[in-house]
Formats: structure tokens, sequence, C-alpha cells
């Protein structure tokens, strides 16, 4: 440091890019809890004041946010979160099953009595949470579940790709376990998946987690179509409303 208390400019960069990337976390944080819902758009005043930093990490932030698929940029308009159409929601999912049916497979091949008693502990969790009819808390042991799986096969350049896809994933807010009577369901298919890698079968390991995947998807598909029917059914009733009305 200089007489006149300067920092060195390394140093300087330095601390403008680890404040950079607390931002991207908190903002990523804030995105994928949907406190930042899927189309709202990213205010850099209220969110530089909220966060107290400047603009200049908070930009660089939104720069990497795009580049992690959870933001889009729209000239003259600003920053938004992305909203994930079904489309490329039941591209993800098609991805995801390829993806699992893979990890399956090696896991039955390679996993250790350790990592077995760890996901069976983390099933009988999801199955208390289901009982428990607790969605919030079913989702994330889901996701824990998953992506633990996926570390458990020691493919970090796999595991780095199905991250970014399960995070562009969350950006469809249509909850398949929204509805209590699903978990359970849902409890059972994972305790398959652990169930077929115990075994040591890969082909029942790998069409166990694929098998779950598609189910995934076809849920997905139908609680699009419930929700898209129900929105209409809204949007309509005070057309139909005034109709009669005017029949009077």
């Amino acid at each position: 440091m200089s007489a006149h208390g300067a920092l060195h400019p390394t140093i300087t960069l330095l601390q403008t890019s680890s404040l950079t990337s607390l931002v991207q976390i908190e903002l990523e944080r804030m995105i994928l809890s949907g406190e930042l819902a899927p189309g709202s758009k990213l205010t850099e005043v209220a969110l530089a004041a909220r966060l107290g930093v400047s603009r200049g990490p908070l930009r660089e932030a939104f720069r990497m946010l795009e580049e992690a698929g959870l933001v889009r940029t729209e000239k003259n308009r600003g920053v938004f979160v992305r909203d994930i159409p079904l489309e490329e929601a039941i591209e993800i999912f098609d991805l995801r099953a390829a993806m699992d049916e893979l990890v399956g497979r090696r896991l039955a091949e390679t996993i250790t009595p350790a990592a077995l008693r760890e996901i069976r502990a983390l099933v009988e969790s999801m199955e208390q949470a289901a009982r428990a009819k607790d969605a919030h808390h079913y989702h994330l042991l889901n996701l824990k579940f998953h992506d633990r799986l996926v570390e458990l096969a020691g493919n970090s350049k796999l595991s780095a790709i199905y991250r970014k896809l399960i995070k562009e994933l969350s950006l469809f807010r249509r909850m398949n376990l929204a509805d209590g009577w699903l978990m359970p369901i849902s409890a059972g298919e994972h305790r398959q998946i652990v169930k077929a890698i115990a075994s040591g079968d890969p082909e029942a390991a790998g069409k166990a987690m694929f098998d779950h995947v598609m189910e995934s998807k076809d849920r997905t598909i139908r609680n699009n179509l419930r929700h898209a029917a129900a929105v209409h059914a809204a949007e309509a009733a005070p057309e139909r409303q005034e109709h009669a009305d005017r029949q009077r």
C-alpha cells in the first residue's frame, strides 16, 4: 500500500471480483427460491440499494447470470428473470433422463456401502416429509438426492452440466409436487431407484432413473395443461357473465 493508502490494482481487482461473486450468489438464491419470479425485471437501482453495492458488480453479476441461463437481457428494456416455456422444459427433461440413466448404470457398479446408506437416509427423510405433507421440504430433499447421485457418479463435467440444467428447470414454476398425493408416489420411485442401484444391476438402475425422470416429465405436461385450462376458464368467466347480462 502506498503512502496515500491506495490499494494495489490487483487487490482492487480481487475485491471487485469477489464482490461480484457474492452478488451473483445472492441474486441466484433469490431467483431459485422464487423471490425474484420468472419474467420479473431486475431493477439496478433497487437491487444495488438492497444489496448495498454499486452498479458495477451488479452489472457483472447480471452478465454471469445470463451465461448461466437464469436471466435474459432485452435491448433498451433491461434484464429479466428467464421464464422457461414448456417446450424447453421438456427438452431439459429428455436430456436429464439420458444423463440420469448413465448415472444409475455407473452407481450400480461403483457405489460404496457408506454412500448407499447416505442415499437411503435421504429417501427416508423424503418419506417423512411426504407423510407430513411438507411439499417445500420434500422438494429440497428431492433436489439434494438427485444432485448427490450425480456427484457420486464421479464425472465432474456431467455434474456441472446437470446442475446448470436443474437451475434452468427450476425457472419452470409448475411445481409437480404441490399436490400432496403425488409426494408418496414420487418417494416410492426414489425408493425403487435406491433398490435398483443396491442390486448392482446397471440395466435395472439405469432404467429406474430414466423412468423416474420421464414420469416427472409426464406429470409436468399434465399439470401444465391443467393450469392452462384453469387460466382460460378464469379469463373466460367475466366474458360469459357479460354475455349473460346482455341477454337479460
